[in-house]
């Protein structure tokens, strides 16, 4: 049976029917490790008679986490080579991540900062780091846009949340704030009036970037939640990660970009998973990933077409790796690829 309350321990798992006994003595270790939690939420999508169901396979620990590879790295992306001061990443021009909070409602086994957050990751900004991260932002008028990550931005309180917000809104360049949050799927009470009149209250567009894997995310409460954010013009795009064993199946990933966009959400980034440590049971391959990526041609609307990306290892930035579907033959001609895999000429040819 699904529990009522936040899971936070391989114990509270047990007792959730989540682990069986033998496998809660080798979780130990990771427990240590990396933090768990799962919302109540989301305890109650899993499926306790599927040893492979998605969604317990993003949030219930494995022993497989404490397998590194030589190439996973702490720092997978390279947040750390573009932070000029604490809680600030400005590796695009235009464009900075403010981390004011490290701290989630639910904590992925895929995550790619997951040596930095949770209870003993990074904590939130002190005030001090707060005030040079905000005259960091002041200071360089080529930031248009200031997208707040963390950790998940949305477990601050709202009036929290409306400060910072404030704050933002006496800075003329910046014109566009983002969130990027999984609360609207795995808290969605959470998102009631005063939350979104925080997340409005910079009087800049916004934007919120919600994390979702699997169409069984998007429950009726996080459809309704979702719905009160674009009701009230607020912008949703989403982003999703590929992952072995969640959502690696044309018919699941095309379920979840429709499910996106029925409810008004645009799909927009599907990560190929990063380099980080003890995660290499969830990732494909790259041609595994540009094949499933190519099936949504021709399957589904161009509405729920997301764009495949690889953030480079070392703080290099994103990277589009959809599989090419046109090739140069030279003399201006080209070779074309269809959604059914076949190949035409174009110009074409006499004939064609």
């Amino acid at each position: 049976m699904s529990g009522s309350s936040f899971l936070k321990s391989v114990d509270d798992l047990k007792r959730a029917g989540l682990v069986a006994g033998d496998r809660a003595t080798a979780l130990a270790d990771v427990a240590a490790r990396y933090a768990i939690a799962i919302t109540p939420a989301m305890d109650a999508l899993i499926d306790r008679s599927d040893p492979n169901d998605p969604i317990s396979r993003q949030f219930v620990p494995d022993a497989a986490e404490l397998m590194r590879l030589p190439e996973e790295r702490e720092d997978p992306i390279g947040d750390a080579a573009h932070s000029p001061v604490e809680g600030v990443v400005h590796r695009y021009p235009d464009r900075v991540l403010l981390k004011a909070v490290h701290v989630c409602p639910v904590y992925c086994r895929f995550c790619f900062r997951r040596e930095m957050v949770g209870p003993q990751g990074l904590g939130t900004l002190s005030p001090r780091a707060m005030d040079e991260a905000f005259a960091y932002i002041a200071g360089h008028p080529e930031i248009w846009e200031v997208i707040l990550t963390g950790g998940d931005p949305l477990v601050l309180s709202p009036r929290r949340l409306a400060a910072l917000m404030e704050r933002l809104s006496a800075i003329d360049h910046v014109k566009v704030v983002r969130f990027h949050t999984r609360v609207p799927v795995v808290e969605p009470e959470r998102v009631d009036g005063a939350l979104i009149a925080a997340l409005k209250a910079s009087g800049k567009a916004t934007y919120l970037a919600l994390h979702a894997n699997h169409p069984r995310e998007l429950t009726p409460d996080a459809g309704a939640a979702c719905a009160r954010l674009v009701d009230s013009g607020i912008v949703m795009v989403s982003q999703s990660v590929l992952l072995k064993g969640v959502n690696d199946d044309p018919d699941i990933l095309a379920a979840l970009m429709r499910a996106f966009v029925e409810n008004r959400i645009k799909p927009y980034y599907l990560h190929h998973p990063d380099l980080a440590p003890g995660t290499s049971h969830f990732r494909l391959t790259i041609e595994e990933g540009q094949a499933l990526v190519a099936s949504l041609r021709g399957r589904v609307s161009g509405l729920c077409q997301p764009t495949y990306i690889l953030d480079i290892p070392g703080g290099h930035g994103k990277a589009v790796i959809s599989a090419s579907d046109i090739e140069n033959q030279g003399g201006g001609c080209h070779t074309v690829q269809d959604f059914r895999g076949g190949r035409h000429s174009y110009p074409p040819q006499a004939g064609e």
